[in-house]
């Protein structure tokens, strides 16, 4: 297969994967109580703004890759998203980062109100784990009790003290700071990393490989691609434009944060970019042809302009 063709059919898998998300989220999004309307419009419009939906693409990509139904993979998918939601609506209060665009609309507590906006991070947080706890009905949608408590114990520790939390506090405590270059990749592999990791952690687990040959080596594909994607990011904050990124460019230089850009230059920002992500591929030799398409993501990870 060309380039080119290569190109295109990961590209048209990816939006294929968007499209069935979207249609999961609305889904889970749906509560009809009148008691909390503006909580619910708040939730839906932070999860279904749009956004590049990595996350639940990895889970559809790595499950999908060794055979896991895609409705076994549809739970862990919106967990994920509904997760990542949350934390955008955290991250953006006044109290953190301070931000008021998302994906090129007002964020949350700038749409709503500032106690909306804590209110709908807390509930989209506890829908998650609801959706991935719950039992589904469909032929096929089904994983095991087994799997779905591992599921839940990676997503838990992906986004507690471990993981994005975590790497949220160090970063706070980090502003106006120098990192050394271990420092600065210990912060991101909890922030984001961790829970990139996890996607890929929870396609495979729904697709019948932990414990397994294949997923350490997954978990480590799934650690690096994502610290290549916080680097990534690091870079589009100095080099994106606002109107293409959705948020503000510049915006952790204005708060004073170290990022890879301000710790090492912008070309050795890129280089490192580079070098996690040819981990990240180096991680899947032996998986053999069903690892093609996270090959092919992995450099996505790191060309992409947003």
């Amino acid at each position: 297969m060309s380039c080119a063709a290569s190109d295109s059919a990961l590209a048209a898998s990816i939006e294929g994967y968007r499209q069935r998300i979207e249609r999961v989220l609305d889904h889970e999004l749906s509560s009809n109580d009148p008691a909390t309307t503006r909580l619910c419009q708040a939730m839906r419009y932070s999860v279904l703004g749009g956004g590049k939906r990595l996350r639940p693409v990895l889970v559809y990509l790595t499950g999908t890759a060794f055979a896991a139904p895609l409705l076994r993979l549809d739970a862990p998918a919106a967990a994920v998203e509904l997760i990542h939601a949350y934390s955008l609506i955290h991250d953006d209060l006044p109290a953190m980062d301070d931000d008021d665009l998302r994906r090129g609309r007002p964020s949350c507590h700038r749409a709503f109100d500032e106690g909306t906006a804590i209110l709908a991070g807390d509930a989209l947080q506890g829908l998650a784990f609801e959706v991935l706890a719950q039992s589904r009905q469909l032929p096929g949608g089904d994983s095991s009790a087994e799997q779905r408590v591992l599921m839940l114990a990676i997503l838990a520790r992906a986004i507690g003290i471990q993981g994005m939390a975590g790497g949220q506090a160090i970063d706070l405590e980090a502003i106006g700071m120098t990192l050394n270059a271990a420092a600065i990749e210990h912060m991101h592999r909890r922030k984001t990393g961790a829970l990139i990791q996890a996607s890929v952690e929870l396609g495979a687990i729904a697709a019948g490989l932990a414990p397994g040959p294949a997923y350490p080596a997954l978990q480590a594909f799934g650690a690096e691609i994502g610290l290549a994607f916080q680097i990534q990011d690091d870079i589009l904050d100095v080099t994106g434009e606002t109107s293409v990124i959705g948020k503000r460019k510049g915006a952790d230089a204005a708060l004073g944060k170290p990022t890879y850009p301000s710790v090492f230059g912008l070309q050795a920002a890129r280089d490192l970019a580079v070098q996690h992500r040819d981990l990240a591929l180096a991680a899947l030799e032996g998986l053999g042809a069903p690892a093609l398409r996270l090959s092919e993501l992995a450099h996505y990870v790191v060309d992409r302009a947003l």
